[in-house]
């Protein structure tokens, strides 16, 4: 690449290479943990996952303050939509349909697992702070949770509302149309 190492070029050939990278592993993975992974045991190990998140939120007592309630409540509304969608990508019917939603239910079923492992770091440094042990650090790990019980995890509605939705108007268009 010589010259265009110097001038800085390689690098915006290197992001625009990389976006083709990106969409296709996306997809793959999408349609492997949906058509594939959820439906070789017909969702058990699924239902493990979510039973685990289930529990975790149980053990997440109010404490004084409402962060601890706040997290419990926005992981159990979590557990919940990722339980709804499972349910509903393994309800059968065209498996088009079904792999048209996979990335929006991959994307649920990460955005859920995030608000989980945020929720048992969020568990450790309350039980840290209630010891006065490093409080800035611990103080901090909560308002992270939080944050992402607040911010990030709402969106597992919206991926549940379009997984509900199903693929019928992502295929509705024929091959000409395009």
């Amino acid at each position: 690449m010589g010259y265009v190492e110097e001038s800085g070029a390689c690098q915006h050939l290197r992001d625009a290479r990389i976006t083709t990278i990106y969409e296709g592993t996306t997809g793959i993975q999408a349609a492997d943990l949906a058509g594939r992974k959820l439906n070789m045991d017909k969702g058990a190990a699924m239902r493990t996952l979510i039973a685990e998140i289930e529990a975790t939120a149980e053990t997440l007592d109010p404490i004084p303050g409402d962060d601890m309630a706040v997290i419990r409540d926005g992981l159990r509304d979590g557990a919940r939509a990722l339980a709804e969608a499972t349910e509903r990508m393994l309800a059968g019917g065209d498996p088009n349909h079904a792999m048209a939603v996979s990335v929006d239910y991959m994307m649920l079923v990460g955005t859920v697992c995030g608000g989980w492992q945020m929720a048992r770091a969020a568990r450790v440094a309350q039980n840290k702070l209630m010891t006065g042990e490093d409080s800035l650090f611990h103080e901090a790990k909560l308002v992270t949770a939080r944050f992402y019980i607040e911010h990030v995890l709402p969106k597992a509605d919206a991926l549940l509302r379009s997984i509900q939705n199903g693929g019928i108007s992502i295929m509705a268009l024929t091959e000409e149309q395009f």
